[in-house]
């Protein structure tokens, strides 16, 4: 099975650096953190991805120019906004999309 990659961006390092540590928890995902924007550009574009994850500390115009790059690069990437709630809402959240996805791809194989 391969690895579910995720970018995270974030400007509070601590908490950054927990996200990362609980997504690499994981032993089926891998994550990078970044708390600069051009930094987590440079990787992306290097990169395939699953997910990115945005955290705290991200104003609001930066967000909407990052999920604006990230979509135009690779439509089908997962964005999710996390800004707290535990360890157990984080995985709940990803968890989620994953099933959402293996949905959606059973409902396009029966087509």
């Amino acid at each position: 099975m391969k690895k579910i990659n995720f970018l995270i961006l974030g400007k509070n390092q601590s908490i950054l650096d927990i996200l990362v540590r609980l997504v690499n928890a994981n032993d089926d995902w891998h994550a990078i953190g970044f708390s600069d924007e051009e930094f987590a550009k440079d990787y992306f574009q290097q990169n395939t991805l699953d997910f990115v994850l945005l955290s705290s500390g991200i104003d609001a115009e930066s967000e909407i120019k990052m999920r604006y790059f990230f979509i135009s690069q690779q439509p089908e990437i997962e964005i999710i906004q996390h800004y707290g709630g535990g360890s157990g809402l984080l995985r709940c959240e990803i968890l989620e999309i994953l099933e959402q996805q293996r949905k959606r791809k059973l409902s396009e194989n029966q087509l």
